[in-house]
């Protein structure tokens, strides 16, 4: 899978509504067939630092994300926003879900 996490900082002004400016990006990416997740939290240190999670079936899942015509739009409308250009992590990972983090594993679960 292609595993994503990209920082958004927003503008103060506009950092409580980043759900509202962000849902319709955001549920259009969740729509796509090659879509595993689409993630977004807000720092607990920064209240104007959105982090989003996302992973892709693949890389052609990856790319159609980019070519389709919601994320053209995103490029248009969420710039506008942010107050710094996005930071990004984007790796290939040999796997199709999360894993379990063993080291804190919960027992009597399920």
């Amino acid at each position: 899978m292609i595993f994503i996490t990209a920082k958004f900082r927003v503008r103060p002004e506009d950092a409580d509504q980043w759900p509202e400016i962000a849902a319709d990006f955001t549920a259009a990416t969740r729509a796509e067939p090659g879509c595993l997740w689409f993630d977004w939290s807000r720092s607990l240190d920064d209240p104007t630092e959105y982090v989003l999670v996302e992973a892709f079936r693949d890389e052609d899942a990856g790319a159609a994300h980019v070519r389709s015509e919601h994320f053209r739009t995103a490029q248009r409308t969420l710039p506008p926003h942010l107050a710094a250009t996005p930071r990004i992590v984007n790796a290939s990972v040999p796997q199709d879900d999360w894993s379990e983090l063993g080291e804190m594993r919960v027992t009597g679960q399920g």
